[in-house]
């Protein structure tokens, strides 16, 4: 019997990645006989009942789910209901939130940034304590990041005392964190992508517009790189740790070129590593799929 899945884009933002992302899937899947419609979270309807049961009757007609979202509650209860996710829901929680992906990953042996978390200020006192000891533990420039962001946004490089309590200031309600600054890296970095736990694809990412951040979004382009054996273990064992079906783990490297994670992506997009690497992601990614739901 044929198989039919369900992608869940984000109702709110769609870009032109993630729409790549959906089209590329939905062809390797058909290829395999499995057919991926196409729905938004906002036409989700899942709910906690009266009874206090989870309902989601509209997913019984799907035999799997391709959650392109970062919309963990839905993902919770889609889970909760039955249905199979590819993330998982955890795994999308980890990696959503920048400083949850650290903690989980911390005390395995891989080298990551001195990370400061900011505790959550609820009444908005502009009381310094905490600023002063980030300063004293941190040498500038310090690189600021919102906990939740994606595409190179919400991650900022403070240069001095003054900039660091301004930016204190304006993210006092949210969750953000500070970090050391990888001056061996700036401009680049190394995206790879992990499937079931291997490495599949790989590329160097640089920024030639003074930029430190290498996203693509913000101007980075992919290049081609034969892959240090210490990197792609770093990067399968962060996605082993985090249990990802698939993903896009960003590496550093220090000055003497040994890998430092950086962030690990859930939704890593395909259009540019397909097109640099001219490996086929996709149907790597929908193959385990297909072999999971069996």
């Amino acid at each position: 019997m044929l198989k039919t899945g369900l992608a869940i884009l984000n109702a709110y933002i769609q870009t032109p990645a993630s729409i790549h992302y959906y089209k590329r899937m939905k062809e390797e899947l058909d290829s395999l006989g499995v057919s991926l419609d196409y729905k938004t979270n906002a036409e989700i309807l899942a709910l906690i009942g009266s009874n206090g049961d989870i309902l989601a009757s509209e997913m019984s007609n799907y035999d799997f789910v391709l959650y392109l979202d970062k919309d963990e509650y839905v993902a919770y209860m889609l889970e909760k209901a039955g249905v199979k996710l590819f993330d998982s829901a955890e795994a999308i929680r980890l990696c959503d939130n920048k400083m949850l992906t650290y903690i989980a990953l911390s005390n395995a042996g891989i080298k990551m940034p001195k990370t400061i978390s900011a505790p959550l200020n609820y009444i908005g006192s502009d009381d310094d304590t905490f600023i002063k000891e980030v300063a004293k533990e941190l040498s500038f420039p310090i690189v600021a990041k919102d906990n939740y962001g994606s595409l190179g946004k919400e991650v900022y490089l403070i240069k001095n005392f003054d900039e660091l309590v301004e930016f204190e200031k304006s993210h006092k309600f949210g969750a953000h964190l500070y970090q050391e600054f990888i001056e061996s890296s700036k401009g680049h970095d190394f995206r790879i992508i992990v499937i079931n736990g291997k490495v599949v694809a790989s590329m160097k990412r640089c920024n030639d517009n003074g930029d430190f951040r290498s996203n693509v979004a913000q101007g980075g382009h992919g290049e081609l790189i034969d892959l240090p054996e210490s990197f792609k273990e770093t990067a399968e064992k962060a996605a082993k740790i985090l249990k990802l079906d698939y993903c896009g783990v960003d590496l550093l490297d220090d000055k003497d070129g040994n890998p430092v994670l950086c962030e690990v992506n859930s939704n890593a997009f395909l259009q540019e590593i397909e097109r640099i690497t001219g490996k086929n992601i996709a149907g790597v990614y929908a193959k385990h799929i297909v072999d999971s739901i069996k």
